[in-house]
């Protein structure tokens, strides 16, 4: 898939690599990732009362779910921002597409 080469362009070069990183290292098959399976807070989506921002590259394997939790949030005070042609790991270090000023705006508003 090629999200795959995503994260390897990230964890495994230079630019997101750390010798102790669980992504940089195969350290998920060391140490498992069961906790993290189906994600089991997301059950309770639509009890959230606070703000909610979601912020989800457009090109992002997993853009689907970003738009499943935020239809299941039932407040007013949410946010749903997709940036354009952008994957997962471009919004980790990409400082032309990571939207600071949205987030400092929501921050204002809900802080």
């Amino acid at each position: 898939p090629f999200f795959v080469k995503d994260y390897y362009d990230y964890y495994k070069t230079e630019r997101g690599y750390h010798k102790r990183s669980l992504n940089s290292n195969d350290g998920w098959t060391a140490i498992g990732c069961m906790s993290f399976i189906s994600q089991p807070i997301i059950a309770y989506s639509d009890e959230i009362r606070s703000a909610v921002l979601i912020i989800h590259g457009e090109k992002a394997h997993s853009c689907y779910f970003s738009k499943d939790e935020f239809e299941k949030l039932t407040g007013d005070n949410k946010e749903l921002l997709i940036i354009p042609d952008a994957v997962h790991t471009d919004l980790y270090d990409d400082m032309e597409i990571i939207p600071f000023d949205k987030i400092e705006e929501f921050y204002n508003q809900y802080l």
